[in-house]
């Protein structure tokens, strides 16, 4: 499948789970090209059997299943390189990265003395403005494992320093009927952390 025909559909699957912003303007904020090339490909995809013949646009099963979906969470309150080079990485992995972001009462449950600058709006609009994310969101209300049924990725990507388990995480997947792979990214800076650039900046780091 050429690397256009998947930008379509990856365009069509974020809009799925996030349909304020259309599966055009998604795919034009990628690759700035005309509504007539998108909906050429549309078509084209369409009669292949990979994207619903209904409006709004849907992929099929067989569309679904020509995607490796990539799902990441996290905080996301400071933007730092590792944040970069982890995100990258798992965007290697798959065809579609989505980025979790962590609600913030979630993130207090997890580690209580956390200082959160942010609000997961803001670090949503971060997340999402990096060019290689194809889509940010907000998690869900109650357990990681609502969010992770919500998107149904192909895989589950674990920054080098989270505290979750490879299996806990599978095996709960499971308990879900979900059949997903849960990788452990590396980092070639692993000094480069949140926690950290915040005990040496202090609050000074949000006023830049």
């Amino acid at each position: 499948m050429e690397p256009e025909d998947k930008s379509v559909l990856a365009a069509i699957f974020a809009s799925t789970l996030d349909p304020s912003l259309s599966a055009y303007n998604r795919f034009k904020a990628k690759l700035s090209v005309s509504k007539k090339f998108f909906d050429e490909h549309v078509k084209y995809l369409t009669a292949k059997g990979l994207i619903e013949k209904d409006t709004p646009l849907r992929l099929t099963f067989i569309g679904r299943d020509a995607l490796k979906v990539v799902l990441v969470g996290g905080v996301f309150d400071l933007i730092h390189p590792g944040h970069i080079h982890t995100l990258k990485a798992a965007k290697e992995v798959g065809d579609v990265l989505v980025v979790v972001i962590a609600r913030t009462a979630t993130a207090l449950k997890i580690k209580k003395d956390r200082k959160i600058y942010h609000d997961e709006s803001l670090r949503k609009e971060l997340v999402e403005s990096l060019n290689f994310v194809d889509l940010a969101l907000i998690g869900r209300e109650g357990t990681l494992y609502d969010t992770v049924e919500f998107v149904k990725p192909d895989v589950i990507a674990l920054g080098y320093d989270q505290a979750h388990s490879e299996k806990d995480v599978a095996e709960n997947c499971k308990r879900r009927n979900l059949n997903v792979q849960v990788i452990r990214l590396s980092t070639p800076i692993p000094g480069s952390k949140s926690s950290k650039i915040k005990e040496e900046l202090g609050d000074t780091i949000y006023g830049i």
